[in-house]
């Protein structure tokens, strides 16, 4: 994203340092507190059974999904993300992906199987962190499109 020039900007759920499923720590830009909710384009939801549980744990965080959402912005997640937009029946009737194994947790999705990404209207999802190159060019073409995307793939030669 940060290569096609968008800008971005990390959260962190419970305070700035976010550590992962593997025990990696990483530091966030912002809090949930400090989003500013109407000034965004997308959000974007990360995997990890860990990182899932997070976010539905928070209240703030699932409301911030939903206000993305409810406002036409971008809503896009990886891995086990995608259960948690179905929990809040963003993946109604749309097309999705997720983890391998995750999918009794989405809902009335329309599962596409074997595909890296899936974008339908707003709704974008990823399978797996081995998916994340090509989830992360199809946000960069949600937001700058397809040119943009592929000018990316071919600074970092995707093949």
């Amino acid at each position: 994203l940060r290569r096609a020039g968008i800008d971005v900007l990390t959260v962190g759920v419970d305070g700035k340092t976010v550590t992962g499923g593997h025990g990696i720590a990483v530091n966030a830009d912002i809090t949930l507190g400090e989003m500013d909710l109407t000034a965004m384009d997308m959000i974007v939801l990360p995997g990890g059974l860990g990182g899932v549980a997070s976010a539905r744990a928070s209240q703030e965080a699932l409301n911030a999904l939903q206000f993305a959402w409810e406002n036409d912005k971008f809503v896009a997640a990886i891995c086990a993300g995608p259960t948690v937009l179905a929990d809040l029946h963003i993946t109604d009737g749309k097309k999705a992906t997720c983890y391998p194994g995750c999918e009794n947790g989405m809902g009335s999705a329309k599962m596409a199987e074997n595909q890296a990404s899936v974008i339908d209207g707003n709704l974008i999802t990823g399978t797996s962190a081995g998916c994340a190159v090509p989830f992360g060019l199809a946000l960069v073409a949600a937001l700058k499109g397809q040119e943009q995307a592929d000018a990316v793939a071919k600074s970092f030669v995707i093949r």
